[in-house]
């Protein structure tokens, strides 16, 4: 699309350092907000950097003007303080909505988490697969604030038309570590093509989408996302045999009962809260 403009939030982070040369192209114009200075992560033209903070009101607001979209990355990445997440995670997910609601941005994708479904099974997975849109079961503090943006994501399609994309994203990392990877991975070069694929789907819509890559173990839906032309290449499978040889785990740790690789959450489920 020529002259697209993409507002990233959380722009400097683990996820967005990652997204960014993967999502410049010809004709694109990446805007870059995060709260912390925003170093080069590879070969970026035509970019514009923010330093600021999406739970400024004002700053958003400015940030969301003459955007085509926002991918909101921003946020806390997992559990802490009830008050740190409600603060930044929810209330502030509300304002950047809202700008975009004030601005008329007329997409959004919100990087929500498979831990606001954490409590989940593979008991209910009907042959096997868990659809992408099982209600909310949140695992932890964390897990609630994804749920919340879910349910804000949903609030704000249905009041004001935005395309809104819900990205319950799993263990996103340069290669799986860990027997739940296996299952909940989702590359680098997936993720790209995931959010390419919900920056041009039609027609406009509400969408709760799982996060992961074309894994040979994966439990979870597929269907959803490929619907809206996501095509992922990559499969933790490839990584099974450096996994193994970490010394951390052996065969018996990639039994599918384990608590592990049987709730959606893994050890999410068993943290402390807060």
């Amino acid at each position: 699309m020529t002259g697209q403009r993409i507002l990233v939030t959380g722009a400097a982070g683990r996820i967005g350092r990652e997204l960014r040369p993967r999502l410049a192209r010809a004709g694109r114009t990446l805007r870059l907000l995060d709260v912390a200075g925003i170093e080069p992560a590879g070969p970026e033209e035509n970019v514009e950097t923010v330093r600021a903070s999406f739970t400024d009101q004002d700053a958003i607001d400015a940030a969301c003007r003459d955007v085509d979209a926002v991918l909101h990355l921003g946020g806390l990445a997992g559990e802490t303080s009830w008050e740190r997440i409600a603060d930044i995670n929810i209330d502030g997910t509300r304002r950047v909505l809202e700008a975009v609601r004030r601005q008329g941005v007329p997409r959004v994708v919100l990087a929500s988490s498979i831990h606001a479904a954490g409590f989940h099974t593979r008991a209910e997975a009907a042959d096997g697969v868990l659809p992408a849109a099982v209600p909310p079961r949140p695992d932890t503090y964390y897990g609630v604030s994804k749920a919340a943006i879910e349910a804000l994501g949903a609030l704000y399609h249905s009041r004001f038309g935005v395309d809104v994309t819900c990205l319950r994203i799993g263990a996103f990392r340069p290669r799986p570590l860990a027997p739940e990877d296996l299952a909940a991975w989702l590359s680098p070069g997936d993720a790209a093509r995931l959010v390419e694929a919900c920056l041009h789907a039609e027609p406009a819509a509400f969408r709760v989408l799982w996060g992961i890559s074309r894994n040979t173990r994966r439990w979870w839906s597929l269907a959803e996302a490929e619907a809206i032309g996501y095509r992922p290449e990559d499969d933790a499978e490839h990584h099974l045999a450096s996994i193994l040889g970490s010394g951390t785990f052996g065969p018996t740790d990639l039994d599918p009962a384990e608590p592990r690789n049987f709730r959606v959450g893994a050890c999410f489920c068993t943290m402390p809260l807060g």
